[in-house]
């Protein structure tokens, strides 16, 4: 089982890590903001269809944040029931299965959608994750 909660801790270690790199990077620096200025600008500019209360850079920075407080969550989540709750993680199909749903929702959106950095610690977390559970049935 210990080494079942290494490799689920790891998996939720990158997670947790990606998570507050991408905040770090939506709130300060340059990482997450257009190359071109006149983009943001724009962007700040014009509302979406949906409503007239934000504009599209104001839901750009919420997307990338709210998206960090979600790897950030799962990370913080799974890494806390793999050390405190191992017994109750690795006998929940329940959870492990939303877990293996959400890396592989991730595997494919950053294959997507997104980059080869987020792509590559997305296919390890997950190479780990599923490590985690093959070795918690032996």
């Amino acid at each position: 089982m210990v080494i079942a909660k290494v490799f689920m801790v790891f998996s939720a270690g990158i997670i947790l890590t990606l998570g507050v790199l991408h905040l770090v990077y939506t709130f300060g620096g340059p990482k997450l903001t257009p190359r071109d200025p006149a983009l943001q600008f724009s962007m700040s500019q014009i509302s979406p269809v949906i409503t007239k209360e934000t504009t599209m850079w104001r839901s750009w920075v919420g997307f990338n944040a709210s998206h960090s407080m979600g790897l950030i969550l799962f990370g913080l989540v799974f890494g806390f029931l793999a050390l405190a709750h191992g017994q109750l993680l690795f006998q929940s199909p329940f959870l492990l299965v939303v877990g293996l749903a959400m890396l592989g929702g991730f595997v494919v959106l950053s294959k997507v959608y997104w980059f080869s950095a987020p792509f590559t610690g997305t296919c390890i977390s997950l190479a780990c994750y599923v490590a985690s559970i093959v070795a918690s049935r032996v």
